[in-house]
């Protein structure tokens, strides 16, 4: 029992010299984002200053900032304006079936101006509409192609030819395609909506496919020899054997394709006036006030933090489907 005593206390100390490299490890890892993020807004703010445009001072860090919270109050002041219209409707309403109960009342939307959060909203459910249409093509294609050589040979010409192709130029063939095509009296979805999703999927195609049929074809030979043995069928080897073995590459693809989603809708919600983030910093342009410089910052910066976002989103889901958990995944 007398000897324990040190032993224990031998193993406390080597447990807080663990706990305490630990630390140590971590801290640089957390100090160097912030050193960065802190460095980049003493230069944003001095060169700032000695920028000046036809619209006044460049604008730095302070002044965009309280954009922030100025566009942050629009939207408050709008989503009031909106309950205080339909609460007028209500009432309304309710004296007319009041007088008349065969009266039917009716509700009209709301159509004031879609506040800076309405346009993230938009753009939002806009490039995930185009890249879920982009994924449940490109990647069964992509597979096919890494299975099959014929048609990896039939598909290169075509990838390598639209592929380069700019959303700029896709644009005018989707407006006008979808003009001709989505004629209703009563649409469910706007044209400019299906215009911008259509695009973004025509051009966030390609990535996904080339990586899953990169990640396919380079399957280990000995899964593959697995699968001879096992005399799995086309479907299950598909599903046992070529999903599991290529989602690495998948992701990556499925990343690319995200990313460049996000910089295509909002370059065509620019150039087409379509609702959305890309519609707010073409107005503010064209709005030449003294504050435009800097709400039009605040976009930027937003469309930044949401495309990082979106990337850290999709390498979680990877992490989850993944069956290599200890994989470092960046």
């Amino acid at each position: 029992m007398s000897k324990s005593v040190p032993v224990v206390s031998h193993i406390g100390q080597i447990r807080g010299k663990n706990v305490l490299g630990n630390i140590m490890s971590t801290v640089p890892k957390l100090l160097m984002p912030v050193v960065g993020i802190l460095l980049f807004l003493a230069i944003w703010n001095v060169v700032a200053k000695n920028i000046d445009t036809s619209l006044g001072q460049f604008p730095g860090p302070a002044q965009v900032w309280e954009q922030t919270f100025t566009l942050i109050d629009e939207h408050s002041a709008q989503r009031e304006k909106a309950a205080a219209f339909y609460e007028r409707q209500e009432v309304r309403n309710a004296k007319r079936v009041a007088q008349d109960p065969t009266y039917v009342p009716k509700i009209r939307d709301f159509t004031g101006a879609p506040t800076f959060f309405d346009q993230i909203w938009t753009s939002l459910y806009t490039v995930m509409v185009g890249f879920f249409i982009a994924s449940i093509v490109a990647v069964p294609v992509g597979i096919l192609c890494g299975l099959s050589k014929s048609a990896y040979s039939a598909m290169n010409p075509l990838i390598q030819i639209f592929k380069p192709v700019s959303p700029l130029a896709w644009l005018p063939l989707v407006t006008m395609v979808v003009s001709a095509v989505y004629v209703s009296d009563d649409p469910m979805f706007s044209k400019s909506f299906i215009t911008s999703a259509f695009t973004v999927s025509l051009c966030c195609l390609w990535p996904t496919l080339i990586n899953t049929a990169v990640g396919v074809s380079n399957i280990d030979s000995d899964l593959v020899n697995v699968s001879k043995v096992l005399r799995l069928k086309p479907l299950s080897h598909v599903q046992k054997i070529v999903l599991p073995a290529s989602i690495p590459m998948i992701f990556t693809g499925l990343r690319l394709s995200l990313g460049i989603g996000w910089m295509v809708l909002i370059a065509a919600e620019m150039l087409a006036q379509n609702p959305g983030l890309g519609k707010f910093v073409w107005d503010e342009f064209q709005n030449g006030s003294s504050e435009s410089l800097a709400r039009i910052m605040v976009a930027v910066i937003t469309i930044g933090l949401i495309g990082f976002l979106l990337d850290r989103l999709m390498l979680s889901v990877q992490r989850l489907v993944s069956w290599d958990k200890n994989a470092v995944l960046r």
